[in-house]
């Protein structure tokens, strides 16, 4: 990937710049703060206020950052569990990429200096998981990296109750923000299952409404006014 380079956003870590798209993988103000705020914060804890398991669909792996701080979390929780005798929460996390990285750009990645420590084996792990195949990262955490675009995926397991939607934006990937994506997301999530995405553009919101999303808008990471949660529930 010759026109993809490492890039420092305003709070340390990296974000990858693609030249030919001329766009940043996270935004230039802090590629870990607006991963935790719009997927930890306003979708993964969102999701556990309502079920007592995690089925996430992830489109856009990219440098995986999203992938990771999901693994975090979900050790901090099995360590919690453990101490009241419970068996960890199950999390089956299926991501999809059609350009996977090179060695090298993963190589360069300075997460595992951002995080504590015990990031750096789920760092390795995670970027050493086969594609196409199901891989238990840890116990009770099961991630399925899907070479390929969200129009060709298969899936035939069960529902999902959170999609992180992370690619790039709608102006340098259209194809990717078409409505058919949207209803095809809605169709692989459960009751009550949320969608969440940095992005607020106002027809993607529409298209969201129209495949049977109930939007809502929400305040956005790092300065931004808006991201945006919507969710698959009975009509009001």
């Amino acid at each position: 990937m010759k026109h993809v380079s490492l890039q420092l956003t305003e709070d340390g870590s990296h974000t990858l710049f693609n030249a030919e798209l001329n766009e940043t993988y996270h935004s230039h103000k802090g590629a870990l703060a607006e991963s935790r705020y719009v997927f930890i914060h306003a979708g993964l804890e969102q999701v556990l206020q309502d079920f007592d398991h995690l089925a996430i669909l992830e489109v856009g792996f990219g440098t995986g950052l999203n992938a990771l701080i999901t693994l975090g979390k979900a050790l901090e929780l099995a360590k919690a569990r453990q101490q009241s005798g419970l068996a960890p929460l199950p999390v089956r996390y299926v991501t999809i990429e059609p350009y996977p990285l090179s060695a090298e750009l993963i190589e360069g990645l300075n997460y595992k200096g951002m995080l504590p420590d015990w990031y750096a084996p789920l760092f390795d792990a995670l970027h050493a998981a086969p594609w196409d195949q199901d891989v238990e990262i840890m116990p009770g955490f099961v991630l399925r990296k899907v070479k390929g675009k969200l129009e060709q995926l298969e899936w035939q397991g069960e529902p999902f109750n959170l999609v992180y939607y992370d690619a790039f934006a709608p102006s340098k990937q259209p194809d990717v923000w078409a409505l058919d994506n949207f209803k095809k997301c809605y169709g692989l999530l459960e009751q009550g299952g949320l969608l969440v995405s940095y992005c607020a553009n106002g027809q993607f919101k529409r298209d969201l409404k129209a495949a049977g999303f109930q939007v809502k808008a929400y305040p956005g990471a790092l300065g931004k006014r808006e991201m945006t949660r919507a969710w698959k529930l009975d009509p009001l």
